[in-house]
């Protein structure tokens, strides 16, 4: 019982640093470059939804690509910046991968000083990038990594909880991408670009209802 207890305070740490980061660092940056958060939300909920339960970036990447320029982002601006960010923007496995270290230092009984932690995240931060697209990466980060201060099999407790951490790592993580996306637009054309979808679609509605009143007075 004492493991899982462990195992569930870890976890619960773990989606309380997510959220957090979430509601206080993303929403905060989106509120400031003035990202219309409103209609990004609505945009991105469902592949947010995707690579939360698959735990997969990549399975969302393509319906991710689709939300973020039907909201006006210009293609190029896409299919630069997402592909990128999945590869060096992974604030969703940093968090995790801190965590994680420090709770296999405690439960093999070391206590690392502040230099020492802080060299440790350093290193999982370098090592972590380019793990988004390959499925539990981010454990075999922690077992390279573990092994300079402590017996690696102290990592394996973690596989009972692993998969809901990942969950959240990678909707974490994900979130981050596509709002760098979003904001990497913002210093271009983006907002005359999403003005004149907006018009399109517009113009596409009267069209649609001035073909449904002629067929009507036939």
């Amino acid at each position: 019982m004492g493991i899982l207890l462990n195992l569930a305070k870890c976890w619960s740490l773990s989606t309380w640093r997510c959220s957090r980061l979430c509601l206080e660092c993303f929403c905060r940056f989106a509120l400031l470059a003035r990202v219309p958060l409103s209609k990004f939300v609505a945009a991105v909920a469902e592949p947010v939804s995707i690579a939360f339960g698959t735990a997969s970036s990549e399975a969302a990447l393509p319906r991710a690509m689709e939300a973020i320029e039907g909201m006006g982002v210009p293609r190029e601006v896409v299919a630069f910046v997402m592909p990128t960010g999945y590869s060096f923007n992974l604030d969703g496995s940093t968090l995790y991968l801190s965590l994680a270290s420090i709770f296999v230092a405690q439960a093999a009984g070391i206590s690392s000083q502040r230099g020492t932690a802080a060299a440790h995240d350093a290193d999982l931060m370098l090592t972590s990038k380019g793990v988004a697209g390959v499925s539990r990466a981010a454990l075999v980060i922690l077992l390279g990594t573990v092994g300079s201060f402590a017996a690696v099999s102290r990592v394996f407790i973690l596989l009972g909880i692993d998969q809901l951490m990942d969950m959240g790592r990678t909707a974490v993580t994900f979130w981050a991408t596509v709002l760098a996306t979003v904001w990497g637009a913002l210093g271009g054309d983006f907002g005359d670009v999403a003005l004149e979808s907006v018009a399109r679609e517009a113009c596409r509605a009267a069209d649609h209802r001035s073909d449904r009143a002629r067929v009507r007075r036939q």
